[in-house]
């Protein structure tokens, strides 16, 4: 890829295509952004890297692409608490297609526009598809929801569904019996692992009433020990109250909660409450939200099975680098 084909790819497919905020001083097209912060909020970071063949299957439509690749980091930002602000993107393509640069593009720009997020840079090379991106947002430092902040005796919550994308994963490389699903299910559990729903507005309401938060991006019980550790305490679930869809819910009991607890790309939000808020948290987010446990000083995370009998977990998410 030349270094005028670079340029060139850069203003045709991504220049215009987000929103202008007022809060961007220099975008796209210098050496770098020019940017305003408020001064009375924290900049929330963070970065993630999508790779053909890990993160996705080489099939996977680009306009879905284009919206997971920011999703993963709008989710980000909402389990920080975290309004969007800017975005970098870092684009590695193996030969410039304009018809998936078209599509990717554009499931790009909606979900950008929908968070009044703008795209203030980035890069391109030539290269395995890759996709890395970069996002900004604000938060009031005082009340961003830590990772370090659970305490003993706080009820532990997660957003709508879980185990719907790891079915999605599951039924593609043929280790999940369908029988029990009709072809609505199959295209909800692909929809729910393309195109997830990065709960952004919920996280921003949190605030004030949650105190820790993390999104489900590598499976429950994996994404809550990060909180678990980070605060030093323990954990003990109710698998009877793992809320699954109905699709999720057709198939054998045993393997759904195990895809609730294990698989990743869910990409809900896994929350702590304390005391004093629960009453608030269940009235507000009635429908949206489900408390699935609490905080203890357990070493490590327990459930009660359906005979109440207490036993330790052992399975994890998914993690890289380990074999």
């Amino acid at each position: 890829m030349s270094i005028l084909s670079e340029f060139s790819l850069i203003q045709t497919y991504f220049e215009q295509f987000t929103t202008d905020r007022d809060d961007v001083e220099l975008g796209i097209g210098d050496d770098c952004a020019l940017l305003n912060a408020p001064t009375d909020q924290a900049i929330a970071v963070s970065i993630d890297t999508l790779v053909e063949g890990v993160h996705f299957f080489a099939d996977v439509e680009p306009e879905s692409l284009g919206h997971k690749s920011l999703a993963v980091g709008l989710s980000d930002l909402a389990a920080m608490g975290a309004e969007p602000a800017w975005f970098t993107l870092a684009l590695t393509l193996p030969e410039i297609d304009d018809d998936w640069l078209k599509s990717f593009s554009n499931g790009l720009a909606k979900l950008a526009k929908e968070h009044n997020i703008q795209l203030v840079g980035g890069d391109t090379t030539e290269g395995p598809l890759t996709i890395s991106i970069q996002v900004h947002g604000f938060v009031d430092q005082s009340q961003a929801m830590r990772r370090s902040n659970a305490k003993l005796g706080d009820m532990i919550y997660v957003s709508g569904c879980i185990g719907d994308a790891g079915a999605a994963l599951n039924l593609h490389l043929q280790q999940l019996n369908d029988e029990q699903l009709d072809n609505d299910d199959k295209v909800y559990f692909q929809q729910r692992l393309e195109c997830p729903t990065p709960r952004v507005s919920l996280g921003q309401d949190l605030l004030g009433l949650a105190t820790a938060a993390i999104d489900i991006s590598d499976g429950l019980l994996i994404d809550l020990a990060h909180i678990l550790d980070k605060s030093g305490v323990g954990a003990r679930l109710n698998l009877a109250k793992l809320p699954l869809s109905k699709s999720l819910a057709k198939i054998n009991h045993k393997i759904a909660q195990t895809l609730a607890l294990q698989s990743g790309d869910d990409y809900e939000l896994c929350f702590i409450v304390p005391p004093q808020n629960f009453s608030e948290v269940e009235k507000r987010f009635k429908g949206q939200v489900t408390r699935i446990g609490m905080i203890t000083d357990d070493n490590g995370i327990y459930y009660i099975d359906d005979n109440d009998k207490l036993i330790e977990l052992t399975g994890t998410g998914y993690e890289h680098f380990t074999r």
